[in-house]
């Protein structure tokens, strides 16, 4: 009978943690995502500020010749 309670409590205790660890790995996975927006966000951001300043120097650029 010991045995049994001693086997039960092993099962409990490697159920437990496996479902601390999934959630533990969604929560990193959720992180992760979020922490990637302003990446994404930022490039943009970049090209846009690198098409402007092709604007400005083209302009520069006509205006003296």
């Amino acid at each position: 009978m010991e045995t049994l309670f001693g086997f039960a409590g092993l099962l409990i205790a490697t159920m437990l943690a496996l479902f601390i660890a999934l959630a533990l790995h969604w929560l990193l996975l959720q992180a992760t995502f979020v922490l990637m927006q302003p990446a994404t966000a930022d490039r943009r951001h970049v090209r846009t500020a690198v098409e402007q300043g092709a604007r400005l120097v083209a302009r520069a650029y006509g205006k003296h010749r």
